[in-house]
């Protein structure tokens, strides 16, 4: 049995788990972020490490030490039936309802709307999304390829064309940072908005999701023992932690340096467009309509990749892998066409709901060792911490749900007795309480059974 990778191996995985991670949010988030919060970037930026590096890592690690072999599996101490709900919630919010239609999404929108008119916006949406999910179908009816589309080819492409765009923007910056006021809540609070803008990015999320294509792809390198997969996919991760921090930094400085030469706008995706066309002009759009493509379409092949198999695990007797792929590709390329605004605004609730649970279950993994996948441990804590992340979700719901008398009396119930709930972490409380109360009842049991 073979105890470790190459280093080559080690990069090639690296570089698989870059790829997969690094799709569309992760380009236009901490662009917008660097906007925003103009002088309060540096700060902002690493709440977004937290969130958007951190815990997508912690997730993989957490998988691999917990030697899970799915989510589903990963969950199951809670319960089957919770287990087998909350894959699907998670699933579906990183596949077909959100994050899958979002990366046609961005392409899109950075990609091709400079070079076509308003009036024929949707239109033009319909035809890139449908020929943007075709090439995606046909890559992800061939999982086994996998590392070798990703992790060879698509990402290096994606690392060389994106550092042309951010080398420019060092080189010759378009205005200082210091100079630019933050706004909004970026002015008082940039560190903890920082973090929650990590969330929007879906990769703590993914990260759960994309660990059973990390670990199977270690597994066919050679390595079969659970805690040397660990540890040899925590040395890949170091390789994606660096890439990730290196590349969401530079992207930040560019959000916030652009104010020197470009205006304001409502999303990351419009200002990378701008900032390509100041530096590049016309070949600029091309160069940002082929980081994006790229960056997307890798995205989007390791999402159905991950959705597909996972319920054709849980349900196999329902359909295969097969037919599962090309249902959540038709229903991206449906919820594509809502638009990129939309999409993002939709699911902002869901993610304040899942953030909190996903969390609190990559912790608990990691604490295997100690507690071992304790039944009372991790249904105190996912319970309340699923309570509290209720009226997170209803802090986030869209107007004018969100302005609705019953939405309001809960938002203010949680605003006065539940700490950092104003911060967006009103979760955190009660679940260390759940695992206090979880911990008592594990210790007393185990002394009962010694008596």
């Amino acid at each position: 049995m073979k105890e470790k990778l190459s280093f080559k191996q080690n990069l090639l995985i690296g570089s698989l788990l870059f790829g997969l991670f690094f799709g569309a949010g992760n380009l236009i988030f901490p662009v917008q972020m660097g906007q925003q919060a103009g002088s309060h970037t540096f700060t902002a930026t690493i709440g977004f490490l937290i969130t958007g590096v951190g815990l997508p890592i912690l997730g993989i690690i957490a998988s691999a030490l917990s030697k899970s072999e799915s989510l589903f599996d990963m969950a199951k101490p809670i319960s089957s039936r919770y287990s087998k709900i909350f894959t699907c919630l998670l699933y579906l919010t990183i596949g077909p309802l959100f994050a899958i239609p979002r990366t046609a999404t961005v392409a899109f929108e950075v990609g091709i709307h400079p070079f076509i008119s308003d009036e024929y916006l949707k239109i033009g949406l319909f035809i890139f999304s449908l020929i943007f999910f075709i090439f995606t179908i046909y890559f992800s009816l061939r999982p086994g390829r996998i590392l070798d589309w990703v992790g060879k080819y698509l990402t290096p492409i994606f690392l060389v064309l994106l550092s042309i765009l951010l080398i420019a923007t060092f080189v010759k910056p378009m205005g200082q940072v210091s100079r630019y006021a933050a706004q909004g809540r970026y002015a008082a609070q940039p560190l903890f908005t920082g973090i929650l803008d990590g969330y929007n990015t879906m990769d703590a999320l993914a990260s759960l999701a994309f660990a059973i294509i990390i670990i199977s792809n270690v597994r066919k390198l050679g390595i079969k023992d659970s805690n040397l997969i660990a540890f040899e996919t925590s040395k890949s991760s170091l390789i994606t932690v660096i890439g990730m921090t290196v590349i969401y930094g530079s992207l930040a400085y560019m959000g916030a340096t652009s104010l020197g030469s470009v205006k304001r706008a409502d999303n990351g995706g419009s200002i990378l467009s701008m900032v390509s066309n100041h530096y590049f002009g016309f070949i600029g759009k091309i160069l940002l309509a082929a980081i994006v493509g790229i960056a997307c379409v890798k995205t989007a092949i390791g999402l159905i990749t991950s959705c597909s198999e996972m319920f054709s695990e849980m349900f196999p007797k329902s359909t295969s892998y097969k037919n599962y792929a090309i249902v959540f590709t038709v229903c991206s390329f449906a919820i594509a066409n809502f638009g990129l605004n939309a999409i993002i605004k939709l699911s902002l609730p869901v993610l304040m709901f899942l953030y909190p649970l996903a969390i609190t279950l990559i912790i608990l993994s990691l604490l295997t060792p100690f507690i071992h996948r304790q039944n009372d441990i991790y249904k105190w804590t996912t319970v309340l911490t699923a309570i509290a992340a209720f009226f997170d979700f209803c802090k986030a719901l869209p107007d004018p749900l969100v302005k609705s008398e019953v939405v309001v009396q809960f938002v203010n119930f949680a605003h006065l007795y539940l700490p950092g709930f104003d911060y967006g972490f009103g979760w955190i409380v009660p679940a260390f309480c759940g695992f206090t109360i979880g911990l008592i009842i594990w210790s007393v049991s185990r002394k009962k059974k010694l008596a």
